[in-house]
């Protein structure tokens, strides 16, 4: 609708994941790069946290586009399963044949079969759980196990846990405690700060086709972040309200007074101020030493 009143291609902030819109702060660069790394060492289990709206999806289709085209992926969303759904859904994905009837033992032993003739054609294969904190703890522990397919010197599977900051405390659970020793990377996605935000906002017009023309008034910046606290979700959705209300209003530069307005208008959008602190704090260790844990074991 305000597209061409902005001079842009498309709406820059549209709530669906687009890897074309990613932005590389430098945190989602890192919980990238570490990613990559992770699978591409064949690291075994990586888990990733971060709150509704902080870019997770974004960053796992982006992840699979780092990865070597020899590498075969399989993505579960789909979290509220049995742990035989669960290595269902995985063989689906990896396009394994099998038969409905199939027991669990048996499932496993094809997935074994499969993952032993990729390591053989020199490809790795990932499987990436998505809402991860949605697993049963007797599900979590089936994952575990699929990690125990591996020869001496190599993990079969590279496991991807992604999923919002409760994970983590399921994770700490006594009964999970083998799965959690097993994991070489946690990482938090925190979410953007000032500067970033702003950064964000920038890069998203830029790729829509804005060509350097200023919509969002300097002043206006801040405000964003004050009303969003830096997730992305909240800011794509306050943004492409505000640039709505421009339009209608007639206005090509959104000024403090309409993230003022939006803001009034969409109170589910409003943050209070250090709202994922806690959260960001609670995984700033664990960042730093992930690594050192995974040389470790």
């Amino acid at each position: 609708m305000y597209e061409a009143f902005f001079g842009l291609k498309e709406k820059p902030f549209r709530m669906t994941p687009d890897s074309r819109y990613f932005y590389p702060s430098p945190k989602h660069l890192d919980a990238l790069n570490h990613m990559v790394y992770a699978i591409e060492e064949r690291r075994g289990f990586v888990v990733i946290t971060g709150e509704i709206g902080s870019g997770k999806t974004t960053l796992s289709r982006l992840l699979f586009q780092r990865l070597d085209p020899r590498t075969r992926t399989a993505i579960i969303r789909n979290t509220h399963v049995t742990a035989k759904d669960l290595i269902v859904q995985t063989l689906e994905e990896l396009e394994i044949p099998h038969k409905p009837d199939t027991t669990k033992t048996r499932l496993i032993g094809l997935l074994n079969e499969f993952l032993i003739d990729q390591l053989r054609d020199n490809a790795n294969v990932v499987l990436l759980i998505d809402e991860a904190q949605n697993l049963r703890p007797g599900v979590l522990e089936e994952v575990r196990m699929l990690s125990n397919l591996e020869t001496e010197t190599e993990k079969l599977i590279q496991i991807v846990l992604m999923g919002q900051p409760e994970l983590r405390s399921t994770l700490w659970l006594k009964q999970l405690t083998q799965l959690r020793q097993r994991v070489s990377l946690y990482y938090h996605l925190g979410p953007l700060d000032e500067a970033e935000t702003g950064g964000y906002v920038t890069h998203r017009l830029q790729v829509a086709g804005a060509n350097g023309t200023s919509i969002f008034d300097v002043e206006a910046l801040p405000k964003i972040f004050q009303y969003t606290q830096g997730l992305p979700r909240l800011i794509n959705g306050l943004c492409d309200r505000a640039l709505l209300t421009a339009y209608v209003n007639e206005t090509t530069s959104i000024n403090p007074e309409i993230i003022d307005e939006v803001a009034a208008e969409l109170p589910a959008l409003i943050r209070e101020p250090g709202a994922t602190a806690t959260a960001t704090r609670a995984m700033a260790m664990t960042n730093v030493t992930a690594d050192k844990r995974g040389d470790d074991e």
